[in-house]
């Protein structure tokens, strides 16, 4: 995995979209963060160790895993990036058919 700074983070993202653009999938996820990369062990918790309060790791994976940790404030502004990259990036997706007609469609015929 791979930790970046949001702007960079973003021009990734961005290239993720791009290559996945006409086959493949980039998923993203927020998480909360507590400031730790391993685990606790499972008698208790480790010694000296604070959380870091308030943070959230976002995510993007295709093949690739890419990530960014942005403290509560940041987090809005990080969305709204990530918001504005998926409008631009998912134009070409096909609509779905509908499977069900409504009952007075069925009733009619």
């Amino acid at each position: 995995m791979v930790l970046l700074e949001s702007k960079q983070f973003l021009t990734e993202l961005t290239k993720l979209f791009e290559k996945c653009w006409t086959s493949g999938s980039v998923f993203i996820s927020l998480k909360k963060y507590d400031g730790r990369t391993g685990s606790i062990p499972e008698k208790g918790s480790v010694e000296g160790f604070e959380p870091a309060d308030n943070k959230r790791v976002l995510r993007a994976i295709d093949g690739k895993k890419i990530s960014t940790v942005a403290s509560s404030e940041e987090v809005s502004k990080l969305q709204m990036a990530c918001l504005n990259l998926l409008r631009a990036n998912v134009e070409g997706l096909k609509k779905r058919d509908k499977k069900y007609k409504s009952k007075k469609a069925r009733t009619a015929q």
